[in-house]
């Protein structure tokens, strides 16, 4: 390709020296149908007959290459292949080097029937997600179908000053491809070209039985290059049990290191100016609360509710935080601002905190990672309050509470912007409070049913409900809860199709408090039910009330090898009463079965009383949270909670129907059972 054309977001000219340079005349003859080739053809599946990928980087810019020849074998390809979107940031460039199809085996250059337009990626502005990144939108005509499509390109992100910590530490994590696709040749390259020595840690890739090697960690000097490459490769991770092999690469550093580098940074800021200084009226307000854990309160919910959240992408690729004074003076920032003007205000009232870094979306993939400053994402606040840490995300809203009372946020590893810190793992957790606290009462009598519900939610169920509520359409939310009884009540199997508002007449719902110290969302739910009873195909009536939340279905259904199971459940307790003026077996096994189960990872019970006319279930269950099951003590986890789903989480009544005949039917049955 001799003409070059510079657009600015994207350009149309030749590799980088780094890159490389690959002919037309070489091009053609790596395009070539090989035994293993043809057989993915005559299977019908799609085939790369090369893919190079080259990830290069610098202090003064990162670039990635990819040069690719892909079949068109299959519509859905051929329409991914015609339209295309590239976001690029700022001061990142797309460079597109070749695009052509070999047809007939013919070679033609498609770059005249490429149209390309540069797009806004600012479709979020208005949530506080402030970005400067363009979308590329790439079309190709007259793809045909059983083209092989050429595409050569790159992109490259130049660093400016706002870029420090790139410039300081590289970071990239290369996966292993898709096991859909079937290459004839697979290369990547990792080309280092900084002063400073690179490390890289090959992780969870196998040996040729399948089992996990054990994570190998090597070196790349200035110059140095690492090259992965296969042939006649396909993918073998089972991508529904494994996970996908991957390498991270990352400036060699240690994170008692990157902690000192990064608390330098965040103690300059702290410095600059006090609180009396710059929010004279917000410690007015601090002085008129006498108790701590009230002032503790009011200063994370000033900063949550008042400060608007603005996650500026192109900001948070360092980690330098924004002054507490003009944080407060604008009354917005992004989760470094917040979390450190939310420091400034416990400092001033006495109360220990700390800055720290995590990353909630990659959380599990920390430990394996290499130590990097780039590993983080967001940054929240820890605080040391009657011998006990907590967390609070200073970028949420409408979270409410004594520091106790707040929603809990699950997460394992974190950096805290101290000096001298390792990577730290937090401690597991138990609820002082349980998260649903339920009264189930449902009265039978003649053919009319009596339904009250009255629910207690605290911690993050609190906060999920009241929002839940404030936005919800009051008949929205009534419905949501007849679909649930319509289940929990056993109706689905004996009136499948009724309209729900047919069967639970007159249903209500109100707030009956909200005690936003405690973090107490108090509801109650009642309704009228005609004919309350489940009637089996041979006419046997039963009053039943199961509540399938109680189940958990995705520990029962877990099946992975290299993922330990995240446990991560709420605290629960639950008093179901049904109650009859029929005559109820109160032999019946299901009827009178208990249950205590005492695993490592939760305590579960359920107790009974039984009378002539009704029956009492009181449900606990309480998890030890925020930790990662051992796949040696998972299976016991796992039946333990089949136990839970064997009719243990709720509660059914038999109703012995009168009459002298059904007593004697009763009578044989129960002998003969």
């Amino acid at each position: 390709m001799d003409k070059q054309i510079e657009i600015g977001n994207y350009n149309i000219r030749k590799p980088e020296m780094w890159a490389g340079n690959i002919d037309d005349q070489e091009l053609t003859e790596r395009i070539k149908d090989s035994e293993f080739a043809k057989k993915q053809n005559s299977d019908g599946k799609d085939y790369c007959y090369f893919l190079d990928k080259k990830y290069y980087t610098s202090n003064t810019e990162n670039g990635e290459y990819t040069c690719m020849a892909y079949t068109l074998n299959e519509p859905a390809n051929l329409e991914r292949a015609s339209v295309s979107d590239i976001v690029v940031e700022e001061n990142e460039v797309y460079n597109i080097h070749r695009i052509s199809v070999l047809r007939d085996g013919v070679l033609i250059d498609k770059i005249p029937d490429t149209k390309i337009k540069v797009l806004d990626s600012e479709n979020q502005s208005s949530g506080g997600i402030l970005s400067s990144n363009k979308k590329i939108n790439i079309t190709i005509k007259d793809l045909r179908l059983y083209d092989v499509l050429i595409l050569e390109d790159s992109r490259v992100k130049t660093f400016t000053d706002r870029d420090f910590l790139r410039k300081e530490f590289s970071k990239y994590v290369w996966v292993s491809p898709d096991n859909y696709w079937a290459y004839g040749n697979y290369k990547f390259t990792f080309i280092n070209d900084r002063e400073q020595k690179i490390a890289y840690k090959k992780t969870f890739f196998r040996d040729e039985t399948g089992n996990v090697l054990k994570p190998e960690i090597n070196y790349l000097n200035q110059g140095e290059k690492f090259v992965f490459e296969k042939h006649n490769y396909i993918n073998p991770v089972d991508a529904n049990r494994e996970i996908f092999p991957f390498i991270d690469f990352a400036t060699d550093n240690t994170w008692k290191d990157l902690s000192n580098y990064v608390s330098s940074i965040y103690d300059e800021i702290f410095h600059k100016a006090s609180l009396k200084d710059f929010a004279p009226n917000l410690i007015e307000k601090l002085n008129d609360i006498s108790d701590l854990d009230d002032k503790i309160q009011f200063a994370i919910e000033y900063v949550q509710n008042n400060i608007y959240y603005i996650f500026n992408a192109d900001e948070m690729n360092g980690h330098k935080p924004q002054d507490p004074a003009i944080t407060h003076e604008n009354k917005q920032g992004d989760c470094k601002a917040k979390s450190v003007l939310l420091k400034v205000i416990l400092d001033y009232i006495g109360v220990e905190s700390s800055i720290v870094l995590v990353n909630f979306h990659t959380d599990f993939y920390i430990k394996y990672y290499l130590p990097s400053p780039l590993t983080f994402n967001h940054a929240i606040v820890k605080i040391n309050h009657k011998n006990e840490e907590f967390f609070v995300d200073a970028t949420l809203r409408d979270e409410f509470g004594l520091l106790e009372n707040r929603g809990f946020t699950y997460f394992m590893h974190y950096l805290e912007v101290k000096p001298d810190q390792e990577l730290k793992t937090r401690k597991p957790y138990k609820y002082p409070y349980y998260c649903i606290d339920e009264k189930v009462e449902f009265t039978a009598q003649n053919t009319i049913g009596k339904l009250i519900l009255t629910t207690v939610y605290k911690g993050n169920r609190a906060n999920a409900m009241r929002r839940y509520f404030k936005n919800t359409n009051k008949r929205e939310v009534i419905d949501s809860w007849n679909n649930f009884l319509f289940y929990s009540l056993n109706y689905s199997n004996d009136r499948n199709g009724t309209d729900v508002r047919n069967i639970f007449k007159d249903a209500s719902i109100d707030i009956v408090s909200d005690d936003k110290r405690l973090n107490e969302f108090k509801i109650q739910y009642k309704s009228t039910v005609e004919n309350p009873y489940y009637t089996d195909p041979k006419n046997n009536r039963f009053l039943m009330y199961f509540d399938r939340n109680v189940v958990k279905a995705s520990a029962r259904d877990f099946m992975h090898e290299d993922l330990p199971f995240w446990h991560n459940f709420d605290s629960e307790k639950y008093e179901i009463n049904l109650y009859t003026d029929q005559k109820i077996d109160t032999q019946e096994k299901y009827t009178v079965q208990e249950s205590n189960i005492n695993n490592p990872y939760f305590d579960f019970t359920s107790r009974k009383k039984i009378t002539k006319n009704g029956a009492t279930i009181n449900i606990e269950f309480k998890p030890l949270v925020n930790l990662e099951i051992p796949q040696n003590d998972f299976e016991k986890f796992r039946t333990d909670h089949h136990t839970i789903a064997d009719s243990n989480f709720g509660l059914g009544i038999d109703i012995i129907e009168p009459g002298l005949m059904n007593m004697l039917r009763f009578s044989l049955k129960k002998r003969f059972k």
